[in-house]
């Protein structure tokens, strides 16, 4: 690792004490302080559980095809912060990067309260973002919604809440209508807004927020399946596309970003159909649903984090032959029942690391209660390092792997092997 890189995590290290503090009162102080660098730049925001990612990834590529300038914000990172903001899918530099946290950290004003990590990386990118000129920007919201320090946007030009799952439940409130209420607070006075298929309780308050603040609402259902094997989907005109994601949930992902950008056609925004199915069969989303030769052997890796994500990733391995066998490291603070419940059949074989440099899950802890959840495996293996289970991971049988429970696992994988 160079350097510089090492002097950028050095850096955002000292802001990681303050933790997680939901509230928008520092974010706006700091944004006022550097002249509110994202009054400069149109944004698309993007919200919810799962997918927003993709989403985003999907709106950006096919807005960069089209020949706009797009700035791209989304968080975590798999393997380099910079990855986190870039401009027509280039990472920020290490010089650029290190350019805007020191702006916004010569900013922060000494007697007021201190910014989180992620405030002052949000605010470097919005920095960025308007130092460059973007003609657009798609900004993923990284917890919540309603007190996100992305959600300083008055205007946006869309938003969306693409689905909603009882996750960060300790931070957003103990069920689903707590957390859509969160969720939907990106949501702006006369702003149109896309929303994903939602669970009825959820539904429910996204739609009467859209209704109090007169926001047009544009529900999107899965993309349709043609003769062909193409996906369709659309607004008012359906468009014919393939995916450059893999998964049956990209339908609705790939759906929800088509809408975006035939409401962003409908502001006058000159996307052609043929950029768009240029920019969705173009897009890339690392770490998600990903085939990678890893010694000699083809190797799936997805995060995988959360139970509607193992969901998602289970229905996909289910078109893959069988049995399977896992590697599989998780954070002590995610769901670990439901998760394995999704994830693991009989006959499977499951290997457990720890996440390394991350507040882990004991393996020990873990594999009981995947053996609980799961009698009949065929075998639960537990390992010391992530090394050490990756040794094991190569050398055992089965004819389908797949390395998943945490992003933070991936990019520390990705690095070894980068």
């Amino acid at each position: 690792m160079s350097s510089d890189k090492l002097s950028i995590d050095h850096f955002l290290a000292g802001y990681g004490r303050f933790g997680v503090n939901l509230g928008l009162s520092r974010i706006e102080t700091l944004l006022g302080c550097l002249g509110n660098p994202q009054d400069r730049v149109p944004i698309v925001h993007v919200a919810g559980t799962n997918g927003k990612g993709s989403v985003c990834a999907y709106v950006a590529s096919v807005l960069t095809a089209a020949g706009y300038r797009v700035g791209r914000y989304t968080s975590p990172h798999l393997l380099t912060w910079n990855e986190r903001i870039c401009i027509n899918q280039q990472p920020i530099t290490d010089e650029a990067l290190w350019h805007h946290l020191r702006t916004v950290a010569a900013a922060i004003d000494p007697n007021s309260e201190t910014p989180t990590q992620f405030e002052v990386f949000t605010a470097a990118a919005w920095s960025y973002f308007a130092a460059e000129a973007v003609d657009i920007a798609v900004i993923e919201v990284g917890l919540g919604g309603r007190l996100d320090a992305t959600n300083v946007c008055s205007d946006p030009l869309v938003t969306a809440v693409v689905s909603l799952s009882r996750e960060h439940w300790q931070r957003l409130g103990p069920t689903l209508t707590h957390i859509a209420r969160e969720k939907a607070g990106i949501l702006k006075s006369g702003r149109p807004v896309v929303m994903g298929p939602l669970p009825m309780e959820a539904d429910g308050v996204v739609r009467q927020r859209a209704l109090e603040l007169g926001c047009p609402l544009y529900e999107v259902t899965p993309a349709q399946i043609t003769a062909s094997g193409q996906w369709r989907s659309g607004l008012d005109e359906v468009i014919d596309y393939e995916s450059g994601l893999l998964g049956e949930h990209q339908r609705v992902n790939s759906g929800i970003a088509i809408a975006i950008l035939q409401l962003l056609q409908k502001q006058g925004w000159q996307i052609s159909t043929v950029a768009i199915q240029k920019g969705m069969a173009a897009t890339g989303w690392p770490g998600r649903l990903q085939w990678l030769t890893w010694q000699g052997q083809q190797l799936l890796i997805d995060g995988a984090h959360n139970p509607a994500a193992a969901q998602m990733l289970r229905r996909y391995v289910d078109s893959l032959p069988q049995p399977v066998t896992w590697l599989m490291g998780m954070l002590a603070t995610k769901d670990h029942q439901d998760i394995f419940e999704a994830l693991l059949h009989p006959g499977d074989t499951l290997h457990i690391v720890p996440v390394p440099g991350h507040q882990t899950a004991e393996p020990t802890d873990l594999a009981q209660l995947a053996q609980e959840v799961c009698p009949e495996l065929a075998g639960c293996y537990t390992h010391d390092t992530f090394g050490v289970g990756l040794t094991a991971f190569e050398e055992a049988d089965g004819k389908t792997k797949v390395l998943c429970g945490s992003l933070y696992l991936i990019g520390d994988f990705l690095t070894r092997f980068n």
